[in-house]
């Protein structure tokens, strides 16, 4: 599913673009926190079975990732894009 954001105001592209650099930052700690206690816990505890689910969480959500990359960049394109027509 592609986004057109020749129809949005600079305005909406620039809020929409601040939007998805706070939940970039927001997920790569969160993800970050939730797989590294993972990893903590697989490593020093006995039960293993929370923990292991709580990983696969963890690498599941990261692939939400690469789509907040690629709408970043797409705004960033149409900002260009109109910068250069001014």
């Amino acid at each position: 599913m592609k986004i057109d954001y020749s129809t949005k105001t600079t305005a909406q592209l620039l809020s929409n673009l601040n939007m998805i650099k706070v939940l970039i930052v927001a997920l790569l700690i969160i993800l970050s926190f939730l797989i590294g206690i993972s990893i903590y816990g697989m490593l020093t505890k006995d039960d293993n079975a929370t923990f292991i689910a709580t990983l696969t969480v963890g690498l599941c959500c990261s692939a939400t990732l690469p789509m907040q990359f690629m709408s970043k960049k797409a705004i960033k394109a149409e900002l260009i894009k109109r910068e250069e027509t001014l």
